[in-house]
């Protein structure tokens, strides 16, 4: 009998204590995931400033031809990020206006940008989120026709607006591509733009143009090698309304070659088609030595 109860007392502390270990390794591990899910939350902020720079000097006697140019650009590119276990916010804000000299002829714009982009997710499953955007864009300063001189656009002439929601795939902070099937876009511009036709899609003697579509918008940066990064934006539109095989394309190329912690070489690219504004490609490409300072 004695033999009997303690070999009970045995196999009940054993199951007592197996039972104990297996409670105390499923609360382990349940409060690792909760410290890994809980890992960089709250706000994270960040961006840089860079400022280029490029010249070219010929003196009169200088066979090979050429002529004395100057340009330089500033730029600011800043993120400001909310997350939680599940949400997600993500903003963006690109500022940047450049200048380019030839000798003998008038100064023109290189670059003159405007750029708020808002993101909102709601956790849906692995890497997907239920997501809702906003773009917004414009430039700072007069653009004028190189063959004439007569301007052409100004500040918020033209502007565009859009906003909708979708659903977004992200990976990390640094990959992510958001579909928004039905999207709203309004484009703003200056009555006098229109006053003898129409400019920019905006029919003449309007004011706006309202577009409903569907937007594709895609980010992925990533390091070629040790100090070499490229940024990649992609925003795709197509208009429901009218003519919906024309897709707008604004694609966006950053390559940062770090010299030291403030010195760089940049190259910027940048390739629109809005058949809207004009029914062809517009290139433009910056490339100089430039001061980079990241806050």
């Amino acid at each position: 009998m004695k033999k009997l109860v303690l070999a009970f007392l045995f196999v009940s502390t054993s199951i007592f204590a197996q039972t104990t270990e297996g409670e105390l390794i499923n609360v382990t591990s349940g409060a690792e995931t909760k410290v890994k899910d809980t890992t960089n939350m709250g706000w994270k902020r960040g961006g840089n400033f860079v400022f280029l720079f490029n010249q070219s000097a010929f003196n009169n006697e200088w066979l090979g031809g050429g002529t004395s140019n100057m340009a330089g650009n500033i730029g600011v590119n800043y993120d400001f990020n909310y997350k939680t276990p599940t949400l997600i916010w993500d903003n963006k804000i690109i500022v940047a206006y450049g200048l380019t000299k030839l000798k003998g002829q008038e100064t023109t714009k290189s670059d003159d940008r405007i750029e708020f982009t808002s993101l909102l997710g709601k956790k849906a499953k692995g890497y997907w989120f239920y997501s809702a955007f906003l773009n917004f864009k414009t430039q700072m300063d007069s653009g004028f026709d190189a063959a004439t001189g007569t301007k052409i656009s100004h500040f918020f002439s033209p502007a565009y607006l859009q906003a909708g929601p979708g659903m977004l795939w992200k990976k990390s902070d640094n990959l992510k591509i958001n579909i928004a099937p039905a999207t709203s876009r309004l484009i703003f511009v200056h009555d006098h733009f229109t006053q003898f036709g129409s400019a920019f899609g905006v029919e003449q003697g309007e004011t706006t143009r309202y577009e409903f579509g569907a937007a594709l918008n895609a980010y992925y940066k990533f390091s070629i090698m040790d100090n070499v990064t490229m940024e990649n934006i992609a925003n795709l539109y197509s208009n429901y309304l009218d003519n919906p095989g024309n897709v707008d394309i604004d694609y966006q190329m950053n390559l940062v070659m770090k010299i030291n912690k403030y010195l760089s070489t940049n190259v910027s690219f940048q390739a629109i088609y809005d058949d809207n504004a004009i029914g062809a490609f517009q290139i433009r490409e910056v490339f100089g030595l430039g001061v980079n300072v990241t806050f």
